[in-house]
């Protein structure tokens, strides 16, 4: 009786992985490092190279009719709007008697405003002495247009009251006219207009008093918005501090470059798609991260780290070696010298048990070529493979980086170990590997990662693999396949002939 059950559907895989993000764009400090010196020497050397020009500050108090406790700048925002037009910057450089024209001059200053009345003026010019002279024009110029147009507008309100006053003394005279020598009528009707006619003339009378005094006040202008607009704060020159100036210009290049730097590491990340994370590159290639081995490092200590791993790597994979009846490869991918080294550490493990001979694949290292030292085992190139004597052992090393002969890897090992280097294959070479390997039924014994990020704390073990993996060689041999077993060995997922439901063999 055959049970079948559905399978469970997988977890979709998220967009963007964090995690990975992170590692990677750590991993790629170098860059990111490199492009924030690079932004920082940039920018002190522009504030060596590229010095501001002499520079004037001046600052003006400008009066406003219609200041208001809470005005939000508006007033303020005009003023520094009309300091940048061309009848301001004509009027300066009139003062100045220059023949430059006003667009251009325009280009070398500008306006600020601090507070509500406070205008600031900077000007940049040949000299400081320049600078100062240019301040002080500007600074005139708009003093000048500001008492301008503030006169302007009260003599138009001046006229516009006179022009009232006289109306109403127009009518003031025909009132006159109508009660002429004031002696009433007969009638208490002819009593009662004559009072409203008097009531209407005393009234018009205090108004073109008014309107008369008003008119001659607007005509003085407003003297407070007059002698409230000011220079308070003379024309100066700017001193500029050199150190100061590249230590600012120094911390704002390493800030841009390092965001810079971080950008393009990050998008270059993405692009890319280069798993870093020992769980990514075990899922990509379908087996399981069996040994790790560290990058070069410099420092003692790690230096002594690194001989400890290498040499429990040597000594897991010669167990490994001795125990199975198959040729057995090292296939390196990024990482031909540490494959190669490995690979040599391997053979002289093993050599006390039987001869080996290393059959030399990797393209560029040319292991043959190597000095040989007394006791190394035989190291053959892959054409000579055919000379070495059936009686030896061999070990196959050989790449699979793009443009490798995938039909001669059968012939290094129909078992291997891949030593892959973090970070180096993308996700789809990856998986091309492993479909190539599967494709040529050479059995990937585990994943040798060189160089792996410190802070991965991701599990590469592939536990429903047990096929090819390292820990699953005991339980199959002690364990043989039969009646009422089930299956749960799964083809890897790039193999895309993964079951339904499981089997039951009877």
């Amino acid at each position: 009786m055959t049970t079948r059950t559905t399978a469970e559907p997988s977890a979709a895989a998220p967009l963007l992985d964090l995690q990975a993000l992170i590692v990677a764009v750590r991993r790629r400090r170098r860059l990111w490092c490199s492009v924030a010196l690079l932004g920082l020497l940039l920018g002190a050397a522009s504030a060596i190279l590229l010095p501001p020009p002499p520079t004037a500050v001046t600052k003006v108090l400008v009066a406003h009719e219609q200041d208001q406790p809470n005005d939000p700048g508006t007033l303020i925002r005009t003023d520094v709007a009309l300091l940048q037009t061309t009848r301001i910057a004509s009027s300066a450089l009139k003062y100045l008697k220059s023949n430059e024209k006003p667009a251009d001059f325009m280009e070398e200053y500008e306006g600020l405003g601090l507070t509500n009345n406070l205008l600031q003026i900077t000007v940049t010019g040949d000299s400081d002495a320049e600078a100062v002279t240019r301040a002080e024009a500007l600074a005139r110029a708009f003093m000048a247009d500001h008492v301008r147009r503030i006169r302007e507008a009260t003599n138009a309100e001046a006229k516009s009251l006179l022009e009232e006053r006289d109306r109403m003394q127009d009518e003031l005279d025909r009132i006159n006219e109508e009660i002429g020598d004031g002696t009433p009528k007969d009638g208490p009707k002819a009593s009662a207009d004559l009072e409203s006619l008097f009531a209407r003339r005393a009234e018009l009378t205090s108004r073109i008093t008014d309107f008369s005094k008003r008119a001659a006040e607007a005509q003085i202008g407003t003297p407070h918005l007059i002698a409230g607009t000011q220079i308070v704060d003379a024309p100066r020159a700017v001193r500029h501090s050199l150190p100061k100036a590249a230590a600012t210009n120094a911390a704002i290049g390493s800030v841009l470059g390092l965001v810079l730097g971080l950008a393009v590491a990050a998008v270059s990340t993405v692009v890319a798609d280069r798993p870093v994370l020992r769980r990514e590159i075990a899922a990509a290639l379908g087996a399981s991260v069996v040994a790790e081995l560290p990058g070069r490092s410099t420092a003692p200590w790690r230096r002594r780290h690194a001989r400890t791993a290498r040499e429990q790597l040597t000594a897991s994979l010669a167990r490994t070696f001795r125990s199975s009846a198959e040729p057995m490869s090292l296939l390196e991918l990024g990482c031909a010298r540490s494959a190669g080294a490995i690979a040599l550490d391997l053979a002289r493990a093993v050599e006390p048990d039987g001869s080996v001979a290393v059959i030399d694949s990797l393209p560029g290292t040319e292991l043959s070529r190597r000095g040989a030292k007394p006791g190394d085992p035989l190291v053959v190139g892959a054409e000579r493979a055919a000379t070495v004597s059936r009686q030896e052992r061999r070990l196959g090393v050989g790449s699979v980086a793009p443009g490798t002969a995938w039909t001669d890897l059968h012939h290094l090992g129909t078992r291997t170990v891949l030593v892959v280097r973090a970070g180096h294959g993308s996700a789809a070479w990856l998986h091309t590997v492993a479909r190539q390997l599967a494709d040529q039924r050479i059995a990937v014994i585990g994943v040798v990662l060189i160089d792996p990020d410190p802070r991965d704390r991701t599990d590469g073990t592939l536990w429903d693999g047990l096929l090819t993996a390292l820990r699953g060689q005991n339980d199959r041999t002690a364990r043989p396949y039969g009646a009422g077993r089930r299956l749960t060995e799964r083809l890897p997922m790039w193999a895309g002939r993964v079951p339904d439901s499981d089997q039951e063999v009877r």
